[in-house]
Order: C-alpha cells, then structure tokens, then sequence
C-alpha cells in the first residue's frame, strides 16, 4: 500500500499532530508523516516530531512554505493549531489536499473564540470539525465532525477540554479516509467512497 506523504503545521503545542503521529505508526495507516512545519521556533510540537524521528523545519515567511512541501514531497497538508493565515494563491494551489481541524461543529462558531460562543449561545451540543481548506475561513467542505455534550456547570477551559478530545480521534481518522481516497474535493463536488455513515461523525462522550 502506497502511504501518502503528508505535512502537519502547528504553531504550537502540538496536541492534534500527537494523534495523527501515533496514528500513522500503524503500517496499515494510508498517510505518513513526512515533515512537521511551524512558524514558532518555540512550538513544543516540534519536539514531538523530532521524537518520532519527522524532519522539523521554523518557516519565518509563508513564502517559504511551498518550496518546502515540494523537497519534502508532500501530497497532503494537515493544519493543526496552524495559527497564520495562508496566502490564497497557496490555497488554491493546495486545493482538495489540505485539511484543518477546527473546535466546533461548523458552520457554527466559524473563526476564534469558538467555546465562549458556544457557551453565550446557549448550544447543548459542541463539538470540532475536519474541513478541506479554502479561501473562505473554516468554510470548505466538511470530511467529518465529531459531536460533544455541553455540560450545564461548563466554562471554557472544561468544554475546550472535552472538544480537544474529540479532535483527537476524528483527525486521524478523517486524514485517513482522504488519503485513503475514500473522500476526495474535486473543487466542486465532495466524492464519498464507500464510507459508511459512521465514519463522517464521531461521538466520543
């Protein structure tokens, strides 16, 4: 089986690309993590990526990012707490084969301070979303959600929490059925494969 090479950026402490390495230290798993990128030095999940023996690199312009997903031949981007906005022309170009994770089950709560909206508007459910990414901010195509309760004593340390959780079994399992080819964008039209209807939603609590 052809395990394809994928790209995690972070910006920080690298929780969800914890999952996706541990999840692609199966043999079976479709996509390998061949380079964890970040735009801050300091970004704990960089030591993550050394652990697993993944080449890091710090890009300090975004106009780096390219020529480094080619000498690293990459297929697929994860974002994971990417926190930078990608240039459109990147976008574009990465079209169908770049995914981010995002804490709520769009098209609720696009954009940040997801959990304090969750919470002001009253919601019984949260949850995160695995998206195709385009120029319109978490508005691409949804590959999977998971769902979450929100609980009445919650704040949002407690429901960020509970959310983050859930992001890290349905990120691995969403980058898998893209690599896999089971779903694929085409730009137009999201194609579903044989995918049973439980793959698309997780609902861990």
């Amino acid at each position: 089986m052809e395990r394809i090479g994928t790209a995690v950026l972070i910006s920080g402490r690298g929780s969800n690309l914890a999952a996706l390495l541990r999840a692609a230290e199966a043999a079976d798993y479709p996509a390998r993590i061949v380079l964890v990128a970040s735009d801050r030095a300091e970004a704990a999940g960089l030591a993550l990526a050394v652990a697993a023996g993944v080449p890091t690199r710090v890009v300090r312009r975004l106009a780096e990012l390219e020529p480094l997903l080619a000498e690293a031949a990459v297929s697929l981007v994860c974002l994971a707490g990417f926190m930078r906005v990608l240039p459109a022309t990147l976008v574009e170009r990465w079209q169908g084969r770049m995914l981010n994770i995002h804490p709520s089950l769009l098209p609720a709560f696009r954009g940040l301070d997801t959990h304090a909206r969750a919470l002001a508007a009253g919601v019984r459910l949260s949850g995160c979303s695995v998206h195709f990414v385009t120029a319109a901010v978490d508005g691409g195509p949804i590959v999977g959600q998971a769902a979450v309760p929100v609980r009445p004593d919650d704040d949002e340390a407690s429901l960020a929490a509970r959310v983050l959780a859930a992001e890290h079994e349905l990120y691995p399992r969403c980058l898998a059925l893209v690599a896999g080819g089971a779903v694929r964008w085409d730009g137009r039209t999201l194609h579903w494969g044989a995918v049973p209807a439980e793959g698309r939603l997780v609902n861990p609590a």
